[in-house]
């Protein structure tokens, strides 16, 4: 089941409609996927849901994150995003 949820998340993360967020949360999740425990995994399915405009500007500090988003899949993202 837990497989099922990581594949879903990979096309998820991949296929976006913007350039910059498929590098980010694409290359993210390629990488990470795998280390994630369940919890994270569901904060991320969530975090998933957002649109890509809100997500690039939380990213990039130019809106404040709302607190429902504030979590350690976001940061993890945001750190990930600081080193490619």
């Amino acid at each position: 089941m837990i497989e099922v949820l990581r594949k879903r998340l990979l096309y998820k993360s991949t296929h976006r409609g913007m350039k910059e967020t498929d590098k980010i949360l694409g290359g993210f999740a390629q990488q990470e996927l795998e280390n994630l425990s369940e919890d994270l995994l569901n904060e991320l399915d969530v975090l998933l849901d957002v649109s890509d405009n809100d997500l690039l500007n939380w990213m990039l500090s130019k809106e404040t994150v709302p607190e429902a988003y504030d979590n350690e899949i976001f940061w993890l993202i945001v750190k990930f995003k600081e080193n490619i």
